[in-house]
């Protein structure tokens, strides 16, 4: 079916969803972007593009930063402010929803999801740290989410490379090779569409194991 797009006010500005609709959805993926791109990340496309095929309506969101066309987003408690806005919008279904982003929409995601009423946190790319400071983590805001968190990490992010995650009740996927927008290089042994497809396929089991 043909994306639908919806723009909803916030507290923090306008925001927009582009609907991808499952035809029978179960449940709800509302998944936003990083901080320094959009919703056209290879990742969030995959998840829109084979999501809807099992069940699942996936809501990409773009920050009120975004679709006023700001190159820097804001700190995080506006993100917050604007994902609070915007989540009555992915809830009135009345579907269980994911609460979902990647990079800087993961934290969201994560602080967010207990007082929002996620069913679980989708953190695609979940920055740990910034890059070379291992000690200024973020793992409280990880650990903190509250409900069941799939974590999809590159395996060469320096934002936090898999082996460097805190032990934890949350599950994670690697993807080999993957840097932070889970692109692999050339010279690789997997290519970038079977990279994808690690993330598509591990997120839609996930996704149907939390009935």
């Amino acid at each position: 079916m043909a994306a639908i797009t919806e723009l909803i006010e916030t507290d923090a500005g306008t925001a927009r969803i582009t609907w991808h609709q499952a035809r029978k959805a179960t449940l709800v993926l509302a998944v936003s972007h990083g901080a320094g791109g959009g919703i056209e990340a290879r990742d969030l496309q995959a998840l829109a593009r084979v999501l809807p095929g099992h069940g699942v309506t996936v809501a990409l969101v773009e920050q009120p930063w975004r679709v006023a066309g700001k190159k820097m987003a804001p700190a995080p408690k506006t993100l917050d402010v604007g994902w609070r806005g915007l989540w009555p919008a992915v809830a009135k279904a009345g579907l269980p929803v994911i609460a979902g982003g990647r990079s800087a929409g993961a934290r969201v995601a994560c602080r967010t999801a207990t007082e929002l009423g996620a069913a679980a946190v989708l953190a695609l790319s979940f920055p740990l740290h910034p890059p070379g400071k291992p000690e200024k983590s973020r793992a409280d805001e990880l650990l903190g989410a509250g409900v069941p968190t799939l974590v999809v990490q590159g395996g060469n992010d320096p934002f936090g490379k898999p082996e460097e995650f805190p032990n934890g009740s949350y599950e994670l996927v690697e993807v080999p090779y993957g840097d932070h927008g889970f692109a692999v290089p050339k010279r690789a042994p997997l290519g970038q569409e079977e990279a994808l497809a690690i993330i598509t396929e591990r997120v839609g089991e996930w996704a149907g194991s939390l009935g």
